[in-house]
């Protein structure tokens, strides 16, 4: 890590930011923590005994209306137009990172820190950031800060990329380091029971209606229980029988149907995309023709593909062999294709889906 002056670290209680934070201060830095708020149910306590026992005092920065504006807002909206949103990505680009080097900034501290797997590295030639894997690819989350600005790549440092997750808890552990017992957060933050139909209901103070399932042939073939219920790919949990697996293949918000196809058809050549940020490929680098590796969803291995055609901050992609179930809502992250396909080109939400298999 590079000497500096002070860092903001931010701060959630768990091993990533409490092991983060200590390797500052190991390192001679002026640490200052920060935990956000991001609801009334945000428990702060884990973080405050982190940053108590690493030795490094920490600020409460109130995220509540950001949060509630830029994540739950947008996970609601999204499902209510029958897209499938990644929430995490939005909180990075709009709440959590961008907080963070904003508080920096008002402390006139340069760099901030968080507990990502991922590196952020620098093109010499260019002077563009951008976001490369962590070298622990079981834990790489290099996928949901695809959206993050120049300015924010420039400020942030994500120390645990080099890291072996399995060593750290042990450390952590000798250190006595309460952190080092903490689970691994899988769920959304805001829905610690995994129940989103209920919570959007609730929110939008009605429930969405049943409507139609359709066949590939436009064929009306049964009745869905609302689009919240469903995405794309989906074959369990339908609740209809036509005598042969189907699959959700498109969701029709304005006609409020959802549309279903045999098996082999949730498959996809191509997919266009609104929304494109540009970490390492600068705009006048992505041309008809550019070769990518396309990560559709956080956990699937990077596809091969072509960029088909190219408008502004729209673009579209034809996969070399086609994908399952590519879902409006989820980002489309760029890679380079050379190499280990590590370098994050950029990236963008998925719009519609074309070119079924």
């Amino acid at each position: 890590m590079e000497q500096t002056k002070s860092i903001l670290v931010g701060m959630s209680g768990g091993l990533d930011s409490t092991y983060t934070a200590y390797r500052y201060k190991q390192a001679g830095y002026r640490v200052h923590g920060a935990v956000l708020r991001m609801s009334d149910e945000t428990d702060i306590t884990s973080a405050q005994l982190a940053a108590q026992q690493v030795g490094i005092p920490l600020e409460i920065i109130d995220a509540r209306a950001d949060f509630d504006r830029y994540v739950k807002q947008y996970f609601i909206d999204a499902y209510a137009s029958g897209q499938t949103p990644n929430p995490c990505v939005m909180c990075n680009r709009y709440v959590k990172i961008a907080l963070l080097c904003e508080r920096a900034r008002m402390l006139g501290i340069t760099q901030v820190a968080t507990g990502h797997y991922a590196q952020i590295m620098r093109d010499d030639t260019s002077g563009r950031y951008f976001v490369h894997a962590g070298a622990d690819r079981r834990k790489d989350q290099s996928y949901v800060l695809w959206q993050l600005t120049q300015e924010m790549l420039s400020m942030l440092q994500l120390p645990m990329a080099v890291l072996d997750k399995t060593e750290v808890r042990e450390h952590a552990r000798t250190l006595g380091f309460t952190a080092a017992e903490a689970k691994e957060s899988q769920d959304i933050c805001f829905l610690p029971d995994g129940d989103y139909v209920s919570y959007i209901e609730r929110h939008v103070n009605t429930p969405f209606p049943p409507g139609d399932f359709v066949d590939e042939t436009g064929a009306v073939v049964g009745r869905h229980a609302g689009i919240i219920r469903y995405t794309v790919g989906q074959r369990k949990g339908l609740g209809i029988a036509l005598g042969h697996p189907v699959f959700v293949t498109r969701i029709d918000a304005a006609r409020n149907t959802v549309h279903l196809a045999p098996s082999g058809q949730e498959y996809s050549r191509g997919a266009v995309a609104d929304s494109l940020n540009f970490q390492k490929l600068s705009p006048e680098q992505l041309q008809v023709g550019t070769r990518v590796r396309v990560k559709i969803r956080y956990a699937a291995p990077p596809a091969n593909a072509v960029i088909e055609a190219f408008s502004g901050t729209q673009v579209m992609v034809r996969f070399d062999e086609a994908q399952r179930a590519v879902t409006p809502g989820q980002s489309a992250v760029f890679y380079d294709p050379e190499g280990t396909g590590d370098v994050l080109f950029g990236g963008r939400i998925v719009e519609s889906v074309g070119n079924r298999n």
